[in-house]
């Protein structure tokens, strides 16, 4: 397989002073991204992600370990990366602060040596898939913070890169905004086979954009593996919410699941239970024989309360 982002036990120390200490940001990581993968990379504030994105895109060099992406060393090679790699980095701006986003594109696009055509081709699809045109002309102070969110993703995916970094993206958006972005993030890697690391603290973004998530605690991994395989691994309870065609007080359930409300009269239940112990199919059917069911839903436990019980978990 070959490796998009392959970081191997890499830890990163600052000295600071008053008092004088040794601060471990990032501590014997180790991180492998495929090529064409997407992954969400989260954790809580001071966990370690921008340590790690600033070391794989070559502005800090690890204390030790190795860090290797698109097969190259990001700091004696960051004039090559910087082809290969796109990145909105939070507060750093690729952008002109004084002159229209369009004229940040054709410096950009300059920058990267891109053909006439190509850049103007690129930039139409970008245009429109992010919905850019009606701002396009101004100034980029003179925008608000979503527009030139939507502006700074389109730099970074300017020059077709290979591997796309993205800190808190949707920042700034409304709800129609970053659904837009989402689809647009989603239709770019099917076509182009992009390689995306994603640090957001908007769960929906992970859940919309990525097939594996990295959680990071501390400066260290505290998950790897899929969302379903993270609700799994902690066990946190399910929630089947069952409305019935004719009201009834009760309903008797197998032992570990448990009705948590009675709405409406005794039409709607609410029942949780833990899928290591029960298949929905199975409860379903228990339900079934007691009572007509009318309709009936699926609530997953939130991705903000499978990150946080992590977080309670670790010592």
């Amino acid at each position: 397989m070959t490796w998009a982002i392959d970081l191997q036990n890499i830890t990163r120390e600052f000295t600071v002073r008053r008092p004088r200490r040794v601060v471990r940001a990032v501590d014997d990581l180790t991180l492998q991204v495929a090529d064409g993968e997407a992954v969400g990379f989260v954790g809580a504030n001071g966990a370690g992600k921008s340590t790690t994105i600033k070391m794989l895109t070559g502005i800090l060099m690890p204390t030790r370990g190795t860090v290797r992406v698109l097969g190259r060393r990001p700091v004696p090679e960051r004039r090559h990366l910087a082809r290969e790699i796109g990145v909105v980095f939070g507060q750093r701006s690729q952008l002109w602060w004084d002159l229209p986003l369009r004229d940040s594109f054709a410096i950009l696009g300059s920058m990267h040596r891109l053909a006439p055509s190509a850049q103007a081709a690129r930039l139409a699809r970008l245009v429109e898939g992010l919905d850019l045109a009606p701002f396009l002309d101004q100034p980029v102070r003179q925008l608000s913070l979503g527009q030139r969110m939507r502006g700074e993703v389109a730099a970074a995916l300017l020059h077709s890169p290979r591997l796309v970094v993205l800190d808190e993206p949707t920042i700034g958006l409304d709800m129609i905004s970053k659904e837009g972005l989402r689809r647009f993030l989603v239709e770019d890697r099917a076509e182009r086979g992009t390689t995306l690391l994603l640090t957001t603290h908007d769960m929906a973004d992970v859940e919309r954009l990525c097939e594996r998530i990295v959680v990071v605690s501390d400066g260290r991994t505290a998950y790897d593996g899929t969302l379903a395989g993270l609700r799994d691994s902690l066990r946190t309870p399910r929630e089947l919410v069952v409305d019935l065609a004719a009201p009834l007080g009760v309903l008797e359930l197998p032992e570990g699941a448990q009705t948590v409300a009675v709405e409406a009269g005794g039409i709607r239940h609410r029942i949780r239970f833990h899928a290591a112990e029960h298949s929905a199919a199975a409860l379903l059917a228990r339900i079934t024989a007691q009572a007509e069911v009318a309709d009936l839903s699926m609530a997953e436990p939130a991705i903000e309360d499978l990150v946080r019980e992590i977080f309670a978990r670790r010592p």
